[in-house]
């Protein structure tokens, strides 16, 4: 297990089979698919940044690597996933066997480009708080003491934009300093980015963008109406302190029979329309705090009279939700603006009660959004979460922005998809597997916010369908996967990481105890682990702890030692031995026993973290 561990601490990606069946019926019969376990972010010092564009091949666009053949003579390099032929530019003219560039040393597998000159202006963060004023007193003096925290510890150069609500939504301009100034929008109504366009001034003498575009500083808004909403942290410290101060419960009266007027749905579509029209494409978080269930307009999950419970998971199974399914809707509308514009969702719903994460985790998971869930605002749970956001220490998140992922293999690999904290990018092509795990059909996808933990779960399709004869006779045993990801650095430069790596493949009926030798028992939990928990979301009537039996029995089938009528004698190699024990465990743990454990609210919080971490069994 240490060789599987040190290839993840220097290239931050763990396979299940790291000997992988050469052929579509291998495959199947070793149950466990063939996946990768890939963090790009990994945190690694020793990972070369290097100071020009990536070298690509001219056909598949992969970036020269260690395992590209190098022909010093000619100057040219074989691609060893299209086994193309591509020169080497000019300034690579004194490459040599004793004086090869950085992308050809065999121990550097992972490297990072930061092309200057590709580069262009730096892009800051932008950081749009969404606070709920439906509490009582004592939660926002809790939430008023994280907030001012929060606001000490933004980087001076980040953008930073807030937003109240309660029966009404209110923007806050930053900018103007004379005496507090905010604009106004009624929260029972979906607020469309044209009328806030026009109400917030954005437009004043001006032409109106074109339909369909979206506007920005290119766009007909002039970069001094965005300084309105939207202002470096050294320069509204002092303003954004006092509007956290003077913070208020919503004034609106609220019966004792009654919830109280939120309109957070109606909230966070004015947030994403503002970061929108001010900074598109530019790396940028929503970050909601929410303390209570939305009770008034759009994306509402309850009704106002307390005598109406909210919704639990036999209403959802019974189809009794009536206001369910039209949240989801207009949440995966609000998701899909929010990966358009590259902006990330966050929610911090700390009460007693459920806030709709249920309906709310679809626009979270695909902008790669972070969930913290709490009793109150004062809980350190809450505390200890924010800080850890924005401190600068080696335990910070390390976030960053902008993200697109994308995927190269040999031609005889395919890929499934991704289940993970991404959003499909819609680019088939020849690697593009016809079954779909996830987000598929693609080779390319959207992260709108990942950092330093954030694991993506790929899921492979071997294409060979050979005799097991004819593959033996191969020269080349060997598959090659790379990953890209171009992303915006919390400097706010863009970088692009480039993880490549190689692993044998083997086939027919005389490989078993190569697998076994290759199988990575940890890696093959955590990716079963997702695995079952997309099923359990896309699946009707699926049976996730039949599905992990049947799944670890023909496992044990294939790989143990046994003889027939004599169950003592069953044994498992050492490789295998403790991947029943971490099935048992996952079969009756909170994840998949949710209606026994939680409510949809925090169940929703369970999958998304199942969708994020990296391990859920490692030894630390």
């Amino acid at each position: 297990m240490s060789e599987f561990l040190e290839l993840e601490a220097r290239d931050g990606v763990r396979m299940t089979w790291n000997v992988i069946p050469g052929t579509k019926q291998d495959a199947a019969s070793c149950v466990v698919p063939v996946s990768a376990m890939y963090t790009p972010l990994n945190p690694n010092p020793a990972i070369p940044v290097l100071p020009y564009a990536p070298l690509r091949c001219r056909i598949c666009r992969s970036i020269l690597n260690p395992f590209s053949v190098a022909d010093f003579g000619s100057k040219m390099w074989l691609c060893p996933f299209c086994f193309q032929r591509n020169h080497f530019p000019q300034q690579y003219s004194a490459v040599s066997q004793s004086n090869l560039p950085t992308e050809l040393y065999p121990e550097c597998c992972t490297v990072e480009y930061m092309a200057a000159a590709e580069a262009g202006p730096v892009s800051p963060p932008v950081f749009l708080f969404v606070v709920d004023t439906c509490m009582i007193e004592e939660e926002i003096g809790y939430l008023k003491s994280a907030l001012a925290q929060a606001v000490e510890l933004l980087p001076d150069h980040s953008l930073v934009g807030f937003i109240t609500f309660g029966t009404y939504v209110q923007v806050h301009e930053l900018g103007f300093g004379l005496l507090p100034k905010s604009h106004v929008f009624k929260g029972t109504k979906e607020i469309k980015k044209d009328q806030i366009l026009e109400q917030m001034g954005f437009l004043t003498g001006k032409t109106k963008p074109t339909t369909g575009v979206i506007a920005g500083a290119r766009d007909g808004v002039s970069a001094e109406s965005i300084a309105r909403f939207l202002l470096p942290a050294s320069e509204c410290e002092f303003i954004l302190n006092s509007l956290i101060e003077e913070l208020q419960k919503d004034p609106w009266p609220v019966s004792a029979d009654q919830r109280a007027s939120r309109c957070t749905g109606a909230a966070l579509s004015v947030a994403a329309s503002l970061l929108g029209i001010c900074v598109p494409g530019s790396g940028g978080r929503i970050m909601a705090f929410i303390g209570g269930p939305s009770t008034e307009g759009p994306g509402s999950i309850i009704s106002k009279p307390l005598s109406d419970p909210i919704r639990s998971h036999k209403d959802l199974d019974k189809g009794s939700a009536p206001l369910y399914n039209k949240a989801v809707k207009f949440y995966e509308e609000i998701g899909s603006q929010l990966v358009h514009q590259g902006h990330v969702l966050d929610l911090f719903a700390c009460a007693l009660d459920q806030v709709g994460v249920a309906e709310m985790k679809v626009a979270v998971e695909r902008t790669g959004g972070i969930v913290v869930l709490a009793e109150s605002f004062g809980h350190s749970v809450f505390k200890d979460s924010l800080r850890r956001i924005f401190q600068s220490s080696d335990s910070d998140l390390g976030l960053s922005f902008n993200g697109i992922f994308e995927i190269n293999c040999s031609k005889d690999v395919k890929i499934q998809g991704i289940i993970g904290p991404c959003t499909s990018l819609e680019k088939k092509g020849p690697l593009s597997s016809d079954t779909v795990v996830g987000q598929g059909n693609t080779s390319a996808w959207k992260m709108c916010g990942l950092d330093r933990k954030t694991s993506l779960c790929v899921v492979f399709d071997m294409a060979k369908k050979d005799a097991p004869d004819a593959i033996g006779q191969s020269q080349n045993n060997l598959f090659y996967f790379q990953f890209l990801t171009y992303y915006q650095h919390h400097d706010g430069q863009m970088r692009l990481r480039s993880t490549t790596i190689s692993r044998r493949w083997v086939a027919g009926s005389g490989s078993v105890q190569e697998l076994i030798t290759g199988f990575d028992q940890e890696a093959a939990a955590a990716v079963m682990a997702r695995l079952v928990s997309f099923k359990m979301e896309a699946e009707v009537d699926f049976d996730p702890v039949r599905w992990l039996d049947r799944a670890l029995i023909s496992l044990c089938s294939k790989f143990g030692d046994y003889q027939k009528e004599a169950p003592s004698s069953f044994s498992l190699s050492p490789r295998l031995s403790i991947f029943p024990q971490f099935i048992f465990n996952l079969r009756r743990s909170q994840f998949i026993q949710v209606k026994h454990f939680f409510c949809p609210n925090s169940m929703s919080h369970a999958d998304q973290q199942i969708k994020r971490i990296e391990f859920l069994f490692a030894p630390n």
